[in-house]
């Protein structure tokens, strides 16, 4: 018989939230500020879900440590004036985790954004009754596709694996889900094609957060 999970970890940037924009400006700010050309915006896109030292690294075309804890440093600084007000929760997204708290499930978030920055995020929304607990970068030494942060939340909520779900939009939430021995779900708001999902574990692959209500174990 098939039965719905009891606990749902998500992705947080381009799964529950449309950041995009905001996060692409930060980066144009902070390259402009360091002397560096500006890059097109659709391949810094792609760059959204990566942990944030790789992505720095890959629109920089560097290893250089020392480099890029600069530009993160004041990166940043920029992201504390503008990120939060340019973060926007997709239209299916409350009602979705409305809809999965109303039926007794249990809710966190697993990202490679900062814990505080999203929780600042849901208190000005008002919807932080709706999240249980968010794990982010500086709860984790290694981010994902390394399983950390996913076998964190398992701890935290003691939920067995067999009866929780994540929910991403980049093949790092997949890669991760699988270390972890999660099922797992992929939403296409992100830059990541279902194509690409195609071959990697999952339980689904949906449009958006407002179908994960309806994906069942099987």
């Amino acid at each position: 018989m098939k039965k719905y999970y009891s606990l749902y970890l998500f992705d947080f940037d381009l799964t529950l939230v449309d950041t995009t924009a905001v996060i692409v400006n930060c980066f144009h700010k902070t390259m402009a500020a360091m002397g560096f050309p500006r890059k097109k915006d659709k391949n810094l896109a792609r760059l959204i879900g990566l942990p944030m030292a790789e992505a720095v690294g890959i629109a920089l075309n560097t290893q250089d440590k020392e480099l890029i804890d600069r530009f993160c440093h004041i990166y940043t600084k920029i992201a504390d004036r503008y990120m939060t007000a340019g973060t926007h929760f997709y239209p299916e997204t409350l009602p979705a985790l409305q809809k999965l708290k109303e039926s007794g499930a249990r809710i966190g978030i697993v990202s490679s954004k900062t814990a505080s920055r999203i929780e600042e995020k849901l208190q000005q929304s008002h919807c932080q009754h709706l999240i249980d607990h968010v794990i982010g970068c500086q709860e984790v030494a290694a981010h994902k596709p390394d399983p950390e942060g996913l076998l964190k939340a398992l701890e935290y909520f003691g939920v067995p694996k067999e009866d929780t779900l994540y929910t991403g939009d980049h093949l790092v939430d997949a890669q991760a889900a699988e270390a972890a021995g999660l099922d797992f779900a992929a939403v296409l708001t992100g830059n990541t094609s279902s194509y690409a999902f195609q071959s990697l574990p999952h339980r689904a692959i949906v449009p958006n957060v407002g179908h994960i209500p309806h994906v069942m174990k099987s």
